[in-house]
């Protein structure tokens, strides 16, 4: 069983998260899904989150702001993954939660990643997936892959066949089949982070998975390297794909074991 619950975040913007299994002696697991999807269509859909009750897990999952079933400003200033970062640590104390096993894909790995950096003690295992060389090279996402501008213009396009930026129009797609809100996505694409991460004060193991054909996650070695204590493990598939691959929910089961 499922529930969903709503809170007032640092600036008053209602969040929505879900939780899933009971308390354990073990940490909550805390997800924090991708850019344009939701804690369902990241987190459910793909299994991970029966993956985790079955390994006897209690879950949490957060909708961003602009996703799902949270509050969805059309003003940019309401945006960036530092304030979605703030949401995190609102969530977990609202959910007394002193240490959390972290997972962030995407936009959700560059939040874990600066909640990691921010709060270190916090976090005792930590999985990020479909990010690569980009959090040490641009500071985020990787926007040489798929800059900012061709995913705004696919989110504004009044007709979609007008897309030629083929991760942009993928964005898009998935956009139209949540039946998201773009206006509040296109806030979110003009102030994602970009001023870096400390990623020499994150302590916790950490797990990167990265899809092969993925091109917002290249070169991942290089964001294993320069964490204290990381590993890495490939899946099959671009950006969208590598959820799906049954070794995405299997891995971050077995890693925060």
């Amino acid at each position: 069983m499922s529930a969903t619950h709503r809170f007032r975040s640092w600036d008053e913007i209602e969040i929505a998260y879900h939780e899933w299994g009971e308390p354990t002696t073990s940490p909550p697991v805390v997800l924090h899904h991708g850019f344009v999807a939701h804690a369902h269509a990241n987190w459910v859909l793909p299994g991970v989150v029966d993956a985790l009750l079955a390994a006897g897990r209690r879950v949490v999952a957060p909708d961003a702001r602009g996703h799902g079933d949270s509050d969805k400003p059309h003003d940019p200033g309401a945006y960036g993954e530092q304030g979605m970062a703030r949401d995190l640590a609102t969530l977990l104390e609202l959910i007394d939660a002193p240490q959390v096993d972290l997972v962030g894909y995407s936009m959700g790995a560059v939040v874990a990643l600066l909640f990691s950096a921010a709060e270190a003690e916090r976090v005792r295992r930590l999985v990020i997936g479909g990010v690569g060389s980009s959090i040490v090279e641009c500071g985020g996402v990787d926007r040489r892959a798929i800059s900012s501008d061709s995913i705004i213009e696919a989110l504004a396009a009044e007709d979609t066949t007008t897309i030629e930026e083929p991760g942009a129009r993928a964005f898009r797609a998935l956009a139209d089949a949540l039946g998201s809100d773009r206006q509040a996505l296109i806030a979110h694409a003009s102030s994602i982070h970009r001023g870096g991460i400390e990623l020499q004060r994150i302590s916790a193991p950490t797990l990167l998975l990265a899809g092969d054909r993925d091109p917002l996650a290249v070169r991942p070695e290089v964001l294993v390297q320069a964490l204290a204590d990381a590993r890495l493990r490939l899946l099959s598939g671009d950006h969208m794909e590598a959820v799906a691959d049954p070794r995405f929910a299997a891995s971050i089961v077995e890693f925060l074991a």
